[in-house]
């Protein structure tokens, strides 16, 4: 049982007073790990979106004691931008677990770890995942992962983009049937397919610059600019290569259409 949970659970069980309630929910909001990290423990809950663990930048051993006591508190861990030398890591000490439940996406640099027997939430909607290159999949495939993760349903098209026009139409139509509430598209290069995507539905489209290309506005530069500058309506974007981000604001806008 995760702790606001069992806060709530009391309290109307007569156990807590109200004073006490607040008290606890504020202390349980925040948990320091020594001088390297503070937990947001209750984000879920406050926000709607989980806590992620960004791995890349981190020490091996901070990362793993991070994992561990966001398991230990919460049930659960999503980590994300992982490298090899951390997926191996990973691999030794939750692969073959009795305790947790191990998922991970290397070409999406993504694990997420659940205590086994933690009911899994899931959620009405459907997403569509849409991108320009395969050199784009990885972005994407973040974005897949952590919908896959908070209980979203999702339909991908992969290497559909503008260099081959005719390729975006039947995705687009494939989706529209199955009644997608909103669509991730993720391109690189000059970035033109989410506009084009966002021109041909009535759902809303959240564009995702990824950091393929080169030359003059390399980098996603170029792609970001051109996302930004579109004139086609109902198109949001997010930052280079953010997968998470865009993840997030499609699962928000899923849960305000099916609360």
């Amino acid at each position: 049982m995760n702790k606001l949970h069992e806060i709530l659970t009391r309290f109307q069980q007569g156990e807590l007073s109200k004073n006490e309630v607040e008290r606890l929910l504020k202390m349980d909001y925040i948990e320091n790990l020594d001088e390297h990290a503070q937990l947001d423990l209750q984000r879920r809950h406050r926000t709607g979106i989980p806590e992620v663990i960004l791995a890349e930048t981190k020490e091996l051993s901070t990362l793993l004691k991070i994992t561990q006591k966001m398991l230990e508190r919460t049930e659960y861990a999503l980590i994300s931008r992982v490298t090899p030398t951390q997926f191996e890591e990973f691999d030794k000490i939750y692969s073959n677990s009795s305790d947790y439940s191990y998922h991970k996406n290397p070409q999406g640099r993504v694990i997420f770890i659940t205590k086994k027997g933690l009911k899994q939430e899931t959620h009405q909607g459907r997403v569509g995942i849409i991108t320009a290159g395969s050199s784009d999949i990885p972005v994407a495939e973040e974005a897949r992962m952590v919908l896959e993760f908070m209980g979203f349903k999702f339909t991908i098209a992969y290497d559909v983009g503008i260099a081959g026009m005719h390729r975006i139409f039947p995705p687009i139509r494939e989706m529209l049937e199955q009644n997608v509430d909103v669509i991730i598209v993720v391109a690189g290069m000059e970035g033109t397919l989410p506009g084009v995507v966002s021109s041909l539905v009535d759902v809303p489209v959240i564009g995702v610059p990824t950091s393929t290309g080169y030359g003059l506005g390399e980098k996603g530069i170029g792609a970001l600019t051109t996302m930004l500058q579109s004139c086609s309506p109902g198109l949001a974007v997010v930052n280079i290569d953010n997968g998470f981000g865009a993840a997030s604001i499609a699962a928000l806008i899923l849960k305000r259409i099916y609360p």
